[in-house]
């Protein structure tokens, strides 16, 4: 499994965001990272999020710690991520989601 980083591209699996795409712009503390979309590209808005409602990729950006949503935006198109970050990632109904 790839590590939690900054920069690091990931998957929500958990929430109203759920199946969207964000980046890690800060480590919290070990449970808990900020992530960004940015909203106007995948539709996460800047928030925490616990790393366990989280699925990391293999895709990395170099981006500062704590970068605002317009750099994001800017390495992401810079690295040609720009049509992958708004891809939507359809979720599959686990047994523990089928219970709610």
């Amino acid at each position: 499994m790839p590590a939690i980083e900054v920069g690091r591209i990931c998957i929500k699996i958990a929430g109203r965001e759920a199946g969207r795409k964000c980046v890690i712009v800060d480590i919290i503390d070990d449970n808990f990272v900020l992530v960004t979309g940015p909203k106007n590209i995948s539709g996460v808005k800047r928030r925490r999020c616990n790393i366990n409602h989280l699925e990391v990729l293999d895709l990395k950006i170099d981006i500062p710690k704590g970068a605002s949503d317009e750099e994001v935006a800017k390495f992401l198109e810079k690295a040609g991520l720009i049509d992958f970050m708004k891809e939507r990632v359809k979720m599959k109904l686990t047994p523990m989601l089928l219970k709610k």
